[in-house]
C-alpha cells in the first residue's frame, strides 16, 4: 500500500515561480499525494492561477488564510496541516522544485517503523539554476551541528510521519520569521523521531538575490532579531530537557552578534549601538573579559580612526 503525501505549501505573491514548483509536483512518479496551497494574501494573480491548477487536479487544494490567523508562512504551514489528511507530512516552500524521484522511497511505507525521511538538498541559482551546494542532512552530533548550522534540513527536506506530529504540543511557530525552519526541525529533533537518511539529493532549493539570506546580509534588523529570537529560546529549552549544548548555542549567538556589530561598523548602519549592546551582554555571560577589552578596543580605534574591524574576527 502506497501512503498518502500531503504536500504542504504557503505561498505569496509567487505566481511567477509557483507554476514550476506545481508542474514538478504533477511529474512526479510516486502518484499518491495531495498539495495543499494556503495564500498568505497575495496582491498579484496567484488566486486566479491556483484555481485553474485546483481545476486541472483534483490533488491540488488551494485554501486562504482565515483573517483571525497571524500573517505569515508559519501560519499557512499550520493551517495547512490542519487541513491534511494524509499519513505523512511534506512541507513545501512556493519556489522549491521535486525531481521526478522525490518521493519514490514512499512506496510500500505503510508500516515504516521511520519517523521521518530526510533527503539531501541541491542549493541552486534561481535564475541560472547553477547548483551552488549539495547540502548534506546527516551527521553523528545532530544536535549540536544542526545548532551551529553545520547541517540543515530546511523546510523541504524532511517527510515526517504525522502520528509522530500529532505528539508534538504545536508544530511551527507564527512569531518567527527567521529561522523558523531551523527551530521546528531541532524541537522536532529534541523529541527523539526515528530518522532514516536518504542519500540524495532529491529536491531543488532555489535562492534569489532578494532571499532572506541577504536580507540577513543587508542588516534587515526585525529579520536578525528574528534570528536571535529563535536562538534564545533554544538557550531556554535546552536548559529544560538538560542538553549539554546550551553552551555552545551561547557562545555561538555571541559570534552571531560579533559579526553583526562588525558589519553595522563597516557600513555604518545605525543599528551598531544594538548589536555592540547585544554583544557586550554575551561577553559578560560568558565571562569573556578580553572579548569585552578587544570590542571597546576595536569600537574606539574604529570612531577615530574608521580602522580596527578587523580586530572583531
Amino acid at each position: 500500500m502506497n501512503p498518502l503525501v500531503s504536500i504542504i505549501i504557503p505561498t505569496f505573491n509567487r505566481a511567477h515561480l509557483i507554476s514550476e514548483t506545481l508542474e514538478s509536483i504533477i511529474s512526479l512518479t510516486y502518484q499518491n499525494w495531495e498539495c495543499i496551497l494556503v495564500d498568505d494574501g497575495s496582491s498579484d494573480n496567484t488566486k486566479d492561477l491556483l484555481e485553474k491548477y485546483v481545476l486541472y487536479d483534483t490533488r491540488i487544494k488551494f485554501y486562504t488564510r482565515p483573517n483571525e490567523l497571524t500573517k505569515g508562512q508559519n501560519s499557512c504551514r499550520n493551517y495547512g496541516y490542519y487541513k491534511s489528511t494524509g499519513n505523512w507530512i511534506k512541507w513545501f516552500d512556493s519556489d522549491d522544485l521535486f525531481l521526478p524521484s522525490a518521493l519514490d522511497f514512499m512506496a510500500n511505507l505503510a508500516d515504516s517503523e521511520y519517523d521521518v525521511y530526510i533527503t539531501n538538498l541541491l542549493i541552486v541559482d534561481g535564475i541560472t539554476d547553477k547548483i551552488i551546494n549539495n547540502k548534506k542532512s546527516f551527521s553523528d552530533n545532530l544536535i549540536t551541528d544542526y545548532l551551529i548550522g553545520k547541517i540543515a534540513f530546511y523546510v523541504c527536506g524532511p517527510t515526517w510521519k504525522k502520528s509522530f506530529l500529532e505528539k508534538q504540543t504545536y508544530l511551527f511557530d507564527d512569531n518567527l520569521s527567521n529561522l523558523d525552519d531551523w527551530d521546528f526541525n531541532l524541537r522536532m529533533i529534541y523529541n527523539n523521531p526515528n530518522i532514516y537518511y536518504l542519500d540524495e539529493s532529491l529536491i531543488k532549493y532555489r535562492v534569489y538575490s532578494n532571499s532572506l539570506s541577504h536580507e540577513i546580509d543587508k542588516l534587515n534588523i526585525n529579520e536578525i532579531k528574528s534570528e536571535f529570537k529563535a536562538r534564545e529560546k533554544h538557550m531556554v529549552l535546552l536548559k529544560k530537557i538538560n542538553k549539554p549544548a546550551k553552551s555552545l548555542l551561547v557562545n555561538f549567538t555571541k559570534k552571531r552578534y560579533k559579526y553583526f556589530f562588525r558589519e553595522a561598523l563597516i557600513k555604518n548602519h545605525y543599528s551598531k549601538f544594538y548589536f555592540l549592546n547585544k554583544l557586550f551582554i554575551y561577553q559578560m555571560k560568558t565571562l569573556d573579559l578580553f572579548g569585552i577589552l578587544k570590542t571597546l578596543f576595536a569600537f574606539l580605534i574604529f570612531k577615530i580612526f574608521n580602522k580596527g574591524y578587523k580586530l572583531l574576527k
